[in-house]
């Protein structure tokens, strides 16, 4: 690649400030510690996870748009029947109307399950798109982004369901990535396995994005919105 990861690094910190500005979310941590920065509102902290959520399902949506343009018409695997998500065995309500019949703990708890089950499929992600030939760069400055970003959200959705169910922060993760398929030196074989990777990355996200939102407004609107 043109450019090393250290390069993409320092671009990450230039733009990623102009980025997370454009799309309202700040730089500073959701709030992870109970130091004296923590001393904000239920009410905000869900402002920043839903803002930050919805920052990175964009990134995810942008990054497998960009990989499927510039791959797809010369592999043509274009196979999403047989995408299987690692997180398929969560039940996962499929619309927004299924997402409002499940208890508001019960909805809590399967965000941390998902944001959970994607700690080691987004290290996986920043390592292998460095060894794809002919990936742009923009796609690996998005993973970085996306993998930290993540964090920030699992540790903030940590202190949201700390404070509304103490004492009852599940730690099991229920759907455990089994790491990278063993596939063949096959690079088409590599690059099907990324794209299904990025594919469940934009499903989950876009669904986390859309609890979030219900969360909150069911919790801090009292469902008037």
């Amino acid at each position: 690649m043109a450019i090393s990861l250290k390069g993409v690094m320092v671009l990450m910190l230039v733009g990623s400030s102009i980025l997370l500005a454009g799309n309202g979310v700040t730089s500073q941590p959701i709030c992870s510690n109970g130091g004296a920065s923590c001393q904000v509102s239920t009410s905000a902290l869900f402002d920043r996870a839903v803002k930050l959520s919805h920052y990175i399902h964009s990134l995810s949506s942008e990054m497998f748009n960009e990989f499927d343009e510039h791959f797809t018409p010369s592999r043509r695997f274009l196979a999403i029947s047989g995408i299987n998500c690692h997180t398929a065995s969560l039940n996962t309500p499929e619309d927004k109307e299924q997402a409002r019949q499940i208890q508001h703990e019960d909805l809590l708890n399967l965000v941390l399950k998902v944001l959970r089950s994607w700690n080691d499929p987004l290290i996986h992600m920043v390592s292998e798109v460095q060894d794809i030939r002919e990936a742009p760069d923009t796609i690996l400055w998005k993973a970085v982004e996306i993998e930290e970003q993540t964090k920030r959200l699992l540790e903030g959705m940590e202190r949201i369901v700390g404070r509304i169910q103490p004492g009852d922060l599940e730690n099991e993760i229920y759907s455990p990535w089994p790491g990278p398929a063993s596939v063949p030196g096959d690079e088409n074989s590599r690059l099907f396995a990324f794209y299904n990777l990025l594919h469940c990355l934009r499903r989950d996200s876009n669904k986390i994005d859309n609890y979030l939102k219900l969360l909150k407004c069911r919790l801090i609107h009292a469902g008037n919105c």
